[in-house]
Formats: C-alpha cells, sequence, structure tokens
C-alpha cells in the first residue's frame, strides 16, 4: 500500500514537471507580452539619473527635483486601480494598447516639454507615461499567469520578469553614455557663476539631450502597439459571471494571502529603491566616487538578472513561497553585511542584496493572487501596482535616517556604525517581513 502511494506521488510530480511554462499555442503573444516588461524596465531605469540631470541643468533645489520622482511614482498609484476597473470591463489586449498609447504619449511630450524648457512640462510626461506603465503591469502580470496552467503560472511571470532587468540594464547604459556624459553643464565646475546668456544655451543644449531618449523611446512604443494591435492575442476566460466590483472588494479584503502580499509587495519596492537609489551614498561614505559608484551599481543590475534566471529554475524544483524565505533570508544576510562592513566589502554585500531582491516582486505578486478568479485577479492586481508606492515613501525615510547628523553620509555614529551603514536597517526589516511571509505562505498554502 505505501509502495503504491508513493508511486502515486511520483506519478504525479512527473505530471507536473511534464506541464510547459509557456504552450506553444501562446508562444507568439507570450514574447509580445513579455517584450513589456523590458520596457517598463527602461522607464525606471533611465528616469533615475534625471533627478540629478534636472538638478544640475535647471538649478533647482533637492526638493525641486524630486519632484521627478514624485512624478513617476504619483502616476502609477493614482492609475492603477483605475487601470483595472478598465480592464475588468473590457480586456487585458485593450488595457495593453491603452497602456502603450499613454506611455507613448507621455514620452513624446518630451519634445515640446524640451522647447518649452519648463521643468513642470517635463514632470507633466513624466507622470502621463507613468498612467501608461501602470496599464501595462496591472495587465501583463496577471495575464502571463493566465497564459497557461496554473501549475506553472509563477515560474511563468518568473521567466517573463527575467526581461524586466535587461531593460533596466539597457537604460541605465543609456542615461550614463547619452545622457549624463553628454551634459555640458556637468563639465563646468561653477556653473551657477556663468553670464545668463552662457547659461541659456548650455541649459537649450542640455534638455535636448535629455529629451532625445524620450523621443526615441515614444517611437519605438508606437511600434510595439502595432505588433501587438494586429496580433491575435488569447482571451483569459472567468469561471462563472462577473461579480460586482463591491463584492470583489470585500473578497480581496478578507483573503489574508492577498492582503498580506499587497505589504509584502510594498515592503520589497521600497527595499528596492532604498538599495539602488541610496547605493551612491553609501559609496560616499567610505570614499567610493560617483563614477565608481555607478558601476557597482550596473553590476547591481547585472547581479539582479543572473538572480531572476537562476530563481526561475530553482521554482521547477520548489514551492514559491519556501523559495521566496530563503532568498528573503540570504537578503537579510547581506544587509547585516551591509551595516556592519564599513569597507568595500559592505559595498559587495549591498550589491549581493540585488541577487537576492530578483526573485521578489514576480513571485510575491503570483503568490498573492494564486487561487483568485480571473476578474478578481483583475483587481487584485492594481493593489499590487499600487504597492509601488512603497519606493516614494520609504526611500524618504532612509535619508532622513542619513542626514540625522548633517549634510555628509557619515557624520555620526549610531550603533557604532556610520549613519548611511544604519540607514539600511530598513531594507533588513523589510526582508524579515518578507521571509515571514515566504514561511507562512509555505506551512499554509490553503491560507486565504
Amino acid at each position: 500500500m505505501e509502495n503504491s502511494t508513493n508511486n502515486e506521488v511520483t506519478n504525479n510530480a512527473d505530471i507536473v514537471t511534464k506541464i510547459p511554462v509557456v504552450s506553444k499555442k501562446v508562444i507568439i503573444p507570450f514574447i509580445l507580452i513579455t517584450s513589456l516588461f523590458a520596457l517598463w524596465g527602461f522607464a525606471n531605469a533611465v528616469t533615475d539619473p534625471m533627478v540629478q540631470a534636472f538638478k544640475k541643468v535647471l538649478e533647482l533645489s533637492n526638493s525641486q527635483a524630486a519632484w521627478v520622482q514624485m512624478a513617476f511614482y504619483g502616476g502609477y498609484f493614482c492609475m492603477a486601480l483605475p487601470a483595472a476597473l478598465f480592464i475588468r470591463k473590457f480586456s487585458y489586449k485593450v488595457g495593453i494598447l491603452i497602456g502603450l498609447a499613454l506611455y507613448a504619449v507621455g514620452a513624446l511630450l518630451f519634445y515640446p516639454a524640451a522647447i518649452t524648457e519648463q521643468f513642470w512640462f517635463f514632470c507633466l510626461g513624466l507622470y502621463i507615461l507613468t498612467f501608461g506603465l501602470a496599464f501595462l503591469e496591472t495587465a501583463a502580470n496577471p495575464y502571463i499567469l493566465a497564459m497557461g496552467a496554473k501549475e506553472t503560472a509563477t515560474q511563468r511571470l518568473n521567466l517573463a520578469q527575467a526581461f524586466n532587468p535587461v531593460g533596466l540594464i539597457a537604460g541605465l547604459l543609456v542615461a550614463q553614455y547619452f545622457v549624463l556624459k553628454k551634459l555640458q553643464s556637468d563639465d563646468i565646475e561653477n556653473y551657477s557663476a556663468l553670464t545668463e546668456a552662457k547659461k541659456m544655451l548650455i541649459k537649450t543644449s542640455d534638455l535636448l539631450v535629455i529629451r532625445d531618449p524620450y523621443v526615441i523611446l515614444g517611437l519605438v512604443l508606437i511600434g510595439v502597439f502595432i505588433l501587438i494591435a494586429v496580433s491575435k492575442m488569447p482571451q483569459a476566460k472567468d469561471e462563472g459571471g462577473i461579480p460586482s466590483i463591491g463584492d470583489t472588494f470585500a473578497g480581496l479584503r478578507k483573503n489574508k494571502k492577498y492582503v498580506l502580499g499587497v505589504l509584502a509587495q510594498i515592503l520589497y519596492v521600497g527595499a528596492q529603491i532604498m538599495c539602488w537609489t541610496y547605493i551612491y551614498q553609501y559609496a560616499e561614505g567610505i570614499g567610493i566616487s560617483s563614477d565608481i559608484a555607478a558601476n557597482y551599481q550596473f553590476i547591481a543590475f547585472i547581479v539582479f538578472l543572473i538572480g531572476r534566471a537562476i530563481g526561475t529554475y530553482m521554482l521547477r524544483f520548489m514551492s514559491s513561497g519556501k523559495l521566496l524565505m530563503y532568498f528573503a533570508i540570504l537578503a537579510i544576510l547581506f544587509c547585516i553585511g551591509t551595516i556592519c562592513i564599513e569597507s568595500v566589502y559592505g559595498m559587495y554585500s549591498l550589491v549581493g542584496i540585488s541577487f537576492c531582491m530578483s526573485l521578489m516582486f514576480p513571485t510575491i505578486y503570483g503568490i498573492a493572487l494564486d487561487g483568485l478568479k480571473e476578474e478578481e485577479s483583475k483587481i487584485g492586481a492594481a493593489g499590487l501596482v499600487m504597492a509601488i508606492v512603497g519606493g516614494a515613501l520609504m526611500p524618504k525615510i532612509q535619508g532622513m535616517i542619513i542626514d540625522a547628523g548633517g549634510t555628509a553620509v557619515n557624520d555620526i555614529k549610531i550603533v557604532g556604525v556610520s549613519e548611511v551603514n544604519f540607514s539600511f536597517i530598513l531594507p533588513l526589516i523589510c526582508f524579515v517581513y518578507i521571509t515571514w511571509y515566504g514561511l507562512t505562505v509555505h506551512k499554509n498554502k490553503s491560507l486565504s
């Protein structure tokens, strides 16, 4: 009897492993939707350095330049739920086309913005651009989950998300070599002391440099829009009728795995942005220049890509909750190294965190939406996209810790280390929660 049971378990395992991650029937639609993951990764990476670029070119204060990030994350937060309601009423394909259109419009607005030389116009372009990103992320993530068997859904999403760091790397390279290195205002030590006429010429030239990548991106997006518009895309169907929006919200609130997953996503995105944004301040604290720090950030993106590939493969042999827990535990260890080691080895630990983070967003996403009906997933996806607001809130708190002793990053010691090192206790706390979430899901798969 025992042997019979063991054989049955083995046979079931064989059946699961034989289920394709992506069916041949949907391979073309899968490739097209997967390309979107690289496109919004590009937008994220190319926009981050623009805070420093606008600050220099337009002679803005730190708080004024921060409107770049506020516009970027604000667009995500404001549009995620309306996008979900729209997709719920129509379809994933329509939502993706609307997203691409808004993305392209926002990027192309950099052309008139450069002509007017008005900072608010650039911020408006970013705000509309991220309206499009909110549509894309709200539609594409659950659409990928729905493109095949439920048993391989999380693995399929990790595979698609593996192309996100490809976009991140491309965006960082474009920002470094086609924007930041071409800014004339950055080559002049005392730019603010120039005459107004000279500054006007430099400003006009530099704003055109900032404009060009976005305009080219807008044209590429129009091409992708046409490709998806003329392609036949599979329709994900829900079983039964569409529940009322009130019933959907009520059901999501009662689903513990989803609610806890949204919190995990908020903390993950916050941790990711903190670890990537403050790598420059960490470098400053140990005497590494910004140019060298940029190389470490590039390496972090490469490590992130490698981690995503390894994590996707490992999901074939391990439950998503258990693997999430292991990656989060490793992230905690790297965080401890980042905090306690005040040398280049601490920087190595900070870069190592990116390997651990690689798996987290798509895995938390897949776990949180697991078991939801198709129409619930469309609304549930909005909450997980709105969780990106963690990337706007938590870095602000970390910045306050770094500023605790003054303008430098290592004015004072906190618990025996400089304030910039100590500030990474915030990502550590985030990873502790994510570890608990992964363990809870692994132990109680039916959590609802």
